[in-house]
């Protein structure tokens, strides 16, 4: 399932015009991670401009022209009831906030850096993909203030993600060099995803 949440987060940065890295293709299961192998994902925003404003914490599509750079980590957790004592009870979430990783985050785009000719490095965001926030208080305010004193930057949902993805498809063009924008053309082409439908994936 882990290969499917982060494709879609994938399609998700490339849609919205962002260059992504994944720096393996492999499940890590009879040993410790290294460093690089907390990253899921790496992205680069191409256009972003100097000077531009700080994203908020839960961020939307409309906000991603900010952010420049960032390491991301997907956490599915599709079918697992959301809450702080999730957050509290699961220190595999915040592996990738931990210095080794984020050394090895800064050599990373630093070479990146020096073939775009950009910035200096060592400034990126560090983003967390998952399904969503509690909705009701003080959980959902809890939550965020245990992943912000973490280290993380923003957060975003899948829910948010998937309506994006679903607003922007064409039913008229053929996606055949993905399976998943394939499947949810098709999906939209015969009705089966209206615009009328569209808070089922969550609102902006």
């Amino acid at each position: 399932m882990a290969g499917v949440d982060e494709t879609i987060v994938r399609e998700y940065f490339e849609m919205n015009g962002f260059l992504v890295r994944q720096l393996r293709k492999y499940a890590v299961q009879s040993r410790a991670k290294k460093s690089e192998e907390e990253i899921d994902l790496m992205i680069y925003n191409p256009t972003w401009k100097k000077g531009a404003d700080k994203p908020g914490f839960i961020l939307f599509s409309n906000q991603l022209e900010r952010v420049r750079r960032a390491v991301v980590i997907v956490k599915g957790w599709h079918s697992q009831r959301f809450s702080p004592g999730t957050l509290r009870g699961s220190s595999d979430i915040f592996k990738f906030l931990e210095k080794d990783v984020l050394k090895k985050a800064e050599e990373l785009f630093h070479v990146e850096d020096e073939q775009l000719d950009e910035l200096d490095a060592g400034s990126f965001m560090k983003i967390l993909v998952m399904p969503g926030l509690p909705t009701h208080e003080p959980h959902k305010s809890q939550s965020i203030e245990l992943l912000e004193k973490a280290g993380i930057d923003a957060i975003i949902s899948f829910r948010s993600m998937l309506q994006d993805i679903v607003q922007k498809l064409e039913v008229n063009h053929n996606y055949q060099k993905s399976d998943l924008l394939q499947v949810l053309r098709i999906l939209k082409n015969y009705d089966l995803i209206k615009s009328e439908q569209m808070e089922l994936f969550g609102k902006k």
